[in-house]
């Protein structure tokens, strides 16, 4: 699949139309408990709602490109985490998690052998996660200065991102519960369409509020039950339609209030990785 330039990778949106996307199943092969996921842990559930997930993203009209499982990578699932695609590639990330810090590589080639061109890569020692990026506006990639995303990685994404015009904002997240949980940016923001967007207000931080309004862009509160749930961990698959893990009524009710087209997902197993349907996918091109 293509866009109307005919190529079939470039994002420098968060909610344009998601036409195609990289996901990876979970390997049964793995120590969970070591990657921080929540026991009891169903690994055949947790297969299970992986493929419906995926059967729902390709109902919704995605291209969805499936990688294959890897062994003892549990975390490998999450494929929004370790490269981050942009207008001309792909830049592979660095981990900051030890149980992680294999993902970057094996995901960049993958991709390369999508047709993806690697645009930059980061080294010692900038570490970043994808969840600590997203696109503020086309021209602006918000990036979260946190326990995962250092300010190395901040300065060489300014370095590979300013030649094609492309500006990085930083904005730093509170200590939370410290270093061992995963606190992303993402994990208090997912953009909705061009002027609406979910925040988990609380967390967020002020200069992150305070440019979502400089862009005219209106926030839903996410309630404290729902983010517990991953309820402000949202996937646009279109301006206005999104994918997230059942379970988050109340932000699923605010949404379709503000004329969203909400699609919800059984998350029960997956959610214990802490990850939602953001987490699950690497974007390739948005049209």
């Amino acid at each position: 699949m293509s866009n109307a330039t005919g190529s079939t990778f470039g994002i420098n949106s968060m909610v344009g139309r998601l036409a195609r996307v990289a996901v990876r199943p979970p390997s049964s092969r793995g120590d969970y408990v070591v990657a921080h996921w929540a026991e009891p842990l169903d690994l055949d559930l947790l297969a299970r709602q992986h493929a419906d997930f995926v059967a729902l993203l390709e109902r919704l009209g995605c291209e969805v490109e499936v990688l294959s499982p890897v062994d003892d990578m549990p975390d490998a699932i999450f494929t929004y985490d370790p490269a981050f695609v942009v207008p001309n590639g792909v830049i592979e990330l660095r981990g900051a998690k030890e149980v992680r810090k294999g993902e970057p590589p094996l995901l960049t080639v993958e991709l390369e052998d999508l047709g993806v061109p690697v645009a930059g890569r980061l080294v010692e020692p900038a570490t970043a996660d994808g969840g600590d990026l997203f696109w503020l506006d086309a021209t602006t990639l918000a990036a979260g200065r946190t326990y995962r995303t250092n300010q190395a990685a901040h300065d060489q994404l300014r370095a590979i991102l300013e030649p094609i015009g492309v500006t990085v904002e930083t904005f730093d997240l509170p200590h939370d519960l410290g270093p061992e949980y995963c606190l992303h940016l993402m994990s208090v923001v997912s953009p909705v369409r061009e002027n609406l967007a979910v925040v988990y207000e609380r967390l967020a931080p002020v200069a992150l509020l305070q440019a979502l309004a400089a862009r005219g862009i209106e926030t839903v509160n996410v309630p404290e039950e729902d983010y517990l749930s991953l309820g402000c961990n949202i996937l646009a698959v279109a301006p206005g339609v999104v994918v997230m893990a059942q379970g988050n009524d109340a932000t699923a009710k605010a949404l379709r209030d503000h004329g969203v087209e909400v699609h919800m997902y059984e998350a029960s197993e997956i959610n214990k990785g802490e990850g939602g349907p953001t987490c699950l996918t690497r974007p390739l091109l948005r049209g």
